[in-house]
């Protein structure tokens, strides 16, 4: 795998979601129903986020995790009783994270907006 380097500037909707902690409509983004083999990058700073093998379908219109890179995303608490989940390196709004809901054995769920990841495939 190759990790880009110099990440392009953001669009101005990438800047709503990723700095201004908005959520991109459901079922909207490029990664929903996206399952090739690789490591999903924040968009932001390309820090690795994510291995495709832990993602999952949970049928809620994001792309959805049950395991993050070590070290790799921050978890906050949010004002609203979730909890906000980060890139660690940069603090790039990622989505958030839900722990008990039984999709897999792991039993958690990163539901993370498309527009906050960069997708690199695998070699």
């Amino acid at each position: 795998m190759v990790i880009p380097t110099n990440p392009p500037p953001l669009t101005a909707e990438e800047k709503k979601v990723i700095i201004g902690k908005h959520t991109e409509k459901p079922f909207t983004g490029k990664y929903d129903k996206f399952y090739e083999e690789g490591t999903y990058l924040c968009r932001q700073c390309h820090a690795p986020l994510y291995e495709s093998n832990s993602k999952f379908n949970s049928g809620c219109g994001w792309p959805s995790f049950d395991q993050e890179l070590p070290f790799a995303v921050l978890r906050i608490p949010d004002t609203d009783g979730r909890v906000e989940i980060v890139c660690a390196k940069c603090n790039a709004h990622l989505g958030h994270v839900f722990v008990g809901e039984q999709f897999t054995p792991n039993n958690v769920r990163h539901c993370v907006n498309s527009i906050s990841l960069v997708f690199v495939k695998k070699d």
